[in-house]
């Protein structure tokens, strides 16, 4: 017993060790991930109507525990939003998509914050240096922004934010917010599928063009503002 005490202690304190064991048991975790979502690859409306309705809490959390492995593995989160307004209607399916997203954004964040930090800052430099840039003050708010803007890779973003400066708080409640509107669109989109509704799935798409030219105006209204703070400052 003293034995296996001190093996873990010395475990423990030697940083090199400890992050060479992470960094293997994050391998073998990636591996079954990727086993797990290739073996999910019907994740459609036939696999929610076998495994997610009516099947009451199990359902649910089934549901988004396989939102947060797709979207973990770079899967679109709107294709979650749009399940989820299937199985549950817009506001729930809204909901748990968005929560399961979240939870896939904290697996990756933390992935690349931990493990990963290196290696992604050698990956993407450029992308690494201009979101901490962007997220150096108001981080909580800036991220809603990135979210809402329907351009970029979701699990890019993730890995890049893990290895800045920004606060994990801030920016994961700030993707919680800003993956809502779009989420809570492709939901009505799936519902409307559900009972084969043309017009929620029109107004799906018109809410989409809508909130894809706000969230434009509000980035280049920030550089603006960014840009003449900074004439003003000189």
């Amino acid at each position: 017993m003293p034995t296996v005490i001190h093996l873990c202690l010395y475990m423990f304190s030697n940083k090199a060790l400890l992050k060479g064991l992470l960094t293997l048991s994050s391998m073998v975790l990636l591996g079954l991930l990727i086993n797990f979502v290739l073996s999910a690859t019907d994740f459609n409306q036939a696999w929610i109507d076998s495994q997610v309705k009516n099947q009451g809490i199990t359902g649910i959390l089934y549901f988004i525990l396989l939102c947060m492995l797709t979207t973990a593995s770079g899967l679109p989160r709107q294709l979650a939003a749009f399940l989820g307004g299937y199985a549950f209607g817009v506001l729930n399916g809204a909901l748990l998509a968005t929560l399961g997203a979240t939870f896939g954004c904290i697996l990756t964040f933390y992935f690349a914050r931990i493990l990963a930090r290196s290696m992604i800052k050698k990956r993407f430099p450029n992308k690494v240096n201009g979101i901490n840039r962007f997220l150096h003050h108001h981080a909580f708010t800036k991220t809603i922004i990135i979210r809402l803007l329907p351009i970029g890779s979701n699990l890019i973003t993730n890995l890049v934010v893990g290895v800045t400066h920004a606060k994990a708080s801030h920016f994961i409640a700030g993707s919680f917010i800003g993956y809502l509107p779009q989420m809570i669109i492709f939901a009505i989109a799936g519902s409307g599928v559900e009972v084969l509704s043309f017009w929620k799935i029109a107004l799906s798409a018109v809410l989409f063009i809508v909130s894809s030219l706000l969230s434009a105006r509000l980035y280049r209204q920030y550089k603006m503002d960014k840009q003449t703070r900074e004439s003003l400052a000189t």
